[in-house]
């Protein structure tokens, strides 16, 4: 079964932004590659349990096993050493990219409380487009009585778009809030 932004993606947006930009050719459209999500953690250089923490929620919000990521060199003013834990990350494609992004426009963003839309300052130049959130308590996957801390992350959507408009485009077609 596709997912339902795939589909939307191939019957509606892909007309409409052959109308918007004029492409000759289907092959010219911009689309989503991948999605990584990020989560910074810095309380595991205290206890490893913190992590532990981190890398299942992202388990659990992405439907993947996420990645280890350690410090590449040792900064005193953070305490951390090299080789220490510092983040877990998760790099999606395929059908799990199409399902996250469904559940990140539909069902996180909209019940994040006093929510105005994600800012348009968030693409990078080159079509891609990064959101930072608050907390991972928007995602209905997680029950709040398991969260040991609440924690940000980052989302990074990497697009084949050539500039930020076309990707700023597609992902208005997708559904995606923008504010003004």
């Amino acid at each position: 079964m596709t997912p339902r932004i795939l589909e939307k993606y191939r019957t509606e947006i892909c007309s409409a932004l052959m109308k918007e930009f004029g492409y000759k050719n289907v092959m010219q459209l911009p689309r989503v590659q991948k999605v990584v999500v990020n989560i910074g953690v810095g309380d595991a250089k205290l206890d490893i349990k913190f992590m532990d923490a981190a890398i299942a929620e992202l388990r659990a919000i992405t439907g993947q096993q996420p990645i280890l990521k350690r410090a590449k060199k040792s900064v005193a003013g953070f305490k951390v050493r090299e080789g220490m834990p510092v983040a877990c990350t998760v790099t999606l494609r395929g059908s799990r990219m199409w399902e996250f992004l469904d559940r990140l426009i539909s069902l996180a963003l909209p019940s994040i409380k006093d929510f105005q839309g994600v800012s348009r300052r968030g693409f990078d130049g080159r079509g891609n487009y990064n959101l930072g959130l608050r907390e991972q308590l928007i995602f209905p996957e997680i029950t709040y009585d398991k969260v040991i801390r609440s924690r940000g992350m980052n989302v990074t959507i990497v697009t084949t778009a050539k500039s930020d408009e076309e990707a700023h485009a597609l992902l208005r077609g997708m559904g995606m809030p923008f504010n003004r």
